[in-house]
């Protein structure tokens, strides 16, 4: 079997670089363009945080970072550099070295990614007696230690138990556990607390932020909403149509945001001071076919700021702040902004011919 060498990488070199990731699928339609040149980078000990809405894709984006797609009907372009070690030349058997010892993932739904008729102490160890060669005693102490370490009461019990047994909480407690086996380097979470209520969403969160604090980890949260990351993320991407169309700090991306999408999907988040029965303003259309994408701007369908000029051509990330980079021909908040939808709101609809959405008039009638 072909081995890979050890990654030892330095200090001062990022953890993750991706270099215009490019990830299409062959279909009967055609060819679907589900990530079209991404790049992003992870520091140590920091977060990525990675949001758009379902078919944007984000959860290609960490498959195919971790190398995780089929071969068959798959075309994989790019770049990605772990410790300066670029992986996609590496073969399945270079990368089991990599799964799970260094980089792990933590799936939305834990019944997905448990076993059902195995015991949650022989999932645990088996990562343990791969990656690190323990076995028996030595491993069940260090599984137990797992469980503890993830708030997992009665440890010793439930690595008996198999995952029926246990609540939605717990279960994806447990694939924490399994994650974080072998001291991984980084871990992306892929939409980690979707299926949880509120108060355990925020336990999830609280543990995976004070693990990654223990362990130094870099981490990437992908999610569907913005609320999830803020105060969690050091950056965040916000993907669109299988490309990042906004990409800033968090804090500068909330105060400062110039993506008319990102502006939507901020608008989409429940405010605590508004009335319980308030509806949420959501974003009108709907993704675009990514077989068939528009030849501009993918989100102009969509858009309150859409001019002629964003059905023709599409726009590139440029640089608004340091570390701030936007797609939009008339970003939010810039002169060419507010003159694209003082005129769309004279006109009463957008270059797309769509109306504006309610919450846009709103907002411009109180201005």
């Amino acid at each position: 079997m072909t081995t890979a060498p050890p990654l030892d990488g330095r200090a001062d070199e990022p953890l993750l670089e991706v270099e215009d990731l490019r990830t299409y699928f062959h279909t009967p339609r055609g060819v679907v363009k589900a990530v079209d040149g991404v790049s992003l980078r992870v520091d140590r000990g920091k977060t990525l945080g990675v949001v758009g809405e379902s078919g944007s894709g984000k959860t290609v984006l960490s498959r195919s970072i971790m190398n995780l797609l089929p071969k068959s009907n798959t075309i994989r372009e790019g770049s990605v550099r772990f410790e300066g070690r670029e992986l996609t030349k590496l073969k399945n058997s270079e990368m089991r070295r990599v799964w799970g010892a260094e980089m792990a993932m933590v799936l939305q739904d834990p019944m997905t990614s448990l076993n059902p008729v195995t015991r949650i102490g022989e999932q645990i160890t088996e990562s343990l007696g791969i990656h690190l060669g323990e076995k028996g005693k030595v491993a069940r102490d260090h599984a137990v230690e797992l469980l503890k370490s993830v708030g997992i009461p009665a440890a010793e019990r439930r690595l008996k138990e198999y995952p029926h047994q246990l609540s939605g909480g717990m279960r994806q407690r447990v694939t924490i556990a399994i994650a974080l086996a072998c001291s991984p380097k980084l871990l992306v979470a892929d939409e980690p607390t979707t299926a949880l209520d509120v108060t355990v969403q925020r336990q999830i969160l609280d543990l995976l932020e004070s693990q990654q604090t223990q362990r130094n980890m870099g981490m990437i949260i992908i999610t569907h909403d913005l609320g999830v990351v803020a105060g969690r993320a050091d950056e965040i991407a916000v993907m669109y149509a299988g490309r990042v169309v906004e990409r800033a700090p968090t804090r500068e991306l909330f105060s400062r945001y110039r993506m008319p999408y990102t502006e939507g999907l901020l608008r989409s988040i429940p405010r605590l001071h508004q009335p319980s029965h308030t509806r949420l303003a959501a974003i009108p259309g709907r993704p675009p076919d990514l077989v068939d994408p528009p030849a501009g701007c993918s989100f102009a369908p969509r858009c309150n700021y859409a001019q002629e000029r964003c059905l023709t051509e599409k726009p590139a990330l440029a640089t608004h702040a340091p570390g701030h980079e936007a797609a939009c021909h008339f970003p939010v908040g810039t002169t060419a902004g507010q003159e694209a939808l003082a005129r769309n709101l004279a006109a009463g609809k957008t270059a797309a011919g769509t109306p504006l959405d309610e919450a846009t008039v709103a907002a411009a009638g109180a201005a």
